[in-house]
């Protein structure tokens, strides 16, 4: 079972909803245009295009939703989920799970009725595969990435040929970041199909947070291993490292060097740049989470895949056991953020300019037309869609 970032978003956090007219417009439109693709290209192409940050980006705005809010990703896949899940008369299929809040938590319970709803043929193990996917993409990016977003949305989208992608997002006080994940088979994953190595990915972001635990970096590789040695060895043997009250440590001296961008500095790989104020990292392991350790350690998992999966092993307990890994057996690990549209009808706050209604339904209504004439065999209408793109890309490229 191969599963891969693919991407990285940023955006502010805002609050609010869509009106309820525009949401509806972003349902009929969106559904259209995954009908043609779906039509020309196939799910997998869609689910594909849906895993890419930018065309995600991109389609949230041609549907009319702002550019850079947080509500690019929630209101997007609602509108996605009503408009694909709607699609039954086609052989190319989409189902769509979870979402926004306690409705994200649902998305176990849903994925069961994925055979209903694409009459598909998944075996249970298929289907747990899937659930069990779902769940290791939502505990990597809120816990063996540590960035500061809490996970508060998280979609699952399938076809009957058992491809999927995950997109779900994450808050701060002030940001939101979308994370992407796909299970794109003909492309080159993560070794060994594991969820927590680090997958080639694209990365969009305006934002980097400094001080980012991120496990699943290669350079992480022998803290993860060492993590895992420490789990399937007796915890009792980690008092000695954590006392059984709050503790704190300051970041090894390696982490200040070469902090200035001055050239002259780059060239003494060992000049030590001292801070005013050290990094403080707290160690708070107490004797609730050593019985957390202890059961994991009886689980004996066999990778860290299976580490993350155990219940009570979350960011927390990672923190403290990258620490000890790092400050006492000196394996190393990255604390680098893992960070790297357009308009077509408006923005529902106006922005740059008012969403008209009038384009919006006939944008709709064209597609709609150009489908319905293509599986009459009369495809001229969605030939000329085709040269209009052919066109376009030959101005721009001119340009």
């Amino acid at each position: 079972m191969l599963m891969q970032h693919t991407g990285f978003a940023e955006m502010p956090l805002h609050t609010g909803k869509a009106p309820r007219w525009l949401f509806h417009r972003m349902e009929k439109l969106s559904k259209e245009i995954c009908r043609i693709i779906m039509d020309e290209y196939g799910s997998h192409e869609l689910l594909n295009r849906l895993s890419n940050p930018f065309f995600f980006q991109a389609l949230s705005c041609v549907i009319g939703f702002d550019w850079h809010s947080s509500g690019t990703t929630t209101t997007t896949c609602g509108a996605l989920k009503l408009a694909l899940n709607a699609i039954t008369d086609t052989s190319c299929q989409i189902y769509v799970a979870g979402g926004k809040g306690h409705v994200s938590k649902q998305t176990p319970i849903e994925l069961q009725r994925v055979n209903h709803h694409l009459k598909a043929d998944f075996s249970d193990q298929e289907i747990n595969n899937f659930i069990r996917a779902s769940k290791l993409s939502a505990k990597v990016d809120n816990a063996v990435i540590q960035d500061s977003f809490q996970l508060y949305h998280h979609c699952f989208l399938i076809d009957s040929d058992g491809n999927y992608t995950v997109i779900q997002q994450g808050m701060n006080n002030k940001w939101a970041r979308r994370y992407h994940w796909s299970s794109d088979r003909h492309r080159v994953g993560v070794r060994g199909g594991s969820f927590s190595e680090k997958p080639r990915d694209l990365i969009a972001c305006n934002q980097i947070i400094k001080n980012t635990l991120d496990l699943t970096a290669e350079v992480s590789e022998q803290t993860r291993n060492c993590i895992l040695d420490l789990i399937k060895d007796n915890p009792n043997h980690l008092r000695k490292y954590f006392p059984l009250k709050k503790k704190s440590l300051i970041l090894p001296l390696d982490h200040f060097l070469n902090l200035s961008s001055k050239p002259e500095v780059s060239e003494h790989p060992s000049l030590l740049l001292m801070p005013v104020r050290h990094q403080i990292l707290p160690i708070d392991l107490g004797e609730s989470e050593f019985q957390t350790l202890l059961s994991a350690y009886e689980q004996q998992p066999r990778q860290f895949d299976d580490l993350v999966e155990i219940q009570g092993i979350g960011p927390k307990k990672l923190r403290a056991l990258t620490l000890v890994s790092e400050l006492i057996f000196g394996t190393q690990v990255s604390w680098k953020d893992p960070v790297k549209y357009s308009f077509a009808h408006g923005g529902k706050d106006g922005i740059p300019f008012p969403v008209d209604r009038k384009v919006y339904d006939s944008t709709i209504q064209t597609l709609r037309s150009a489908i319905d004439n293509a599986q009459l065999s009369n495809n001229n209408q969605l030939k000329a869609l085709k040269n209009l793109s052919l066109l376009a890309t030959r101005v721009q490229s001119r340009n």
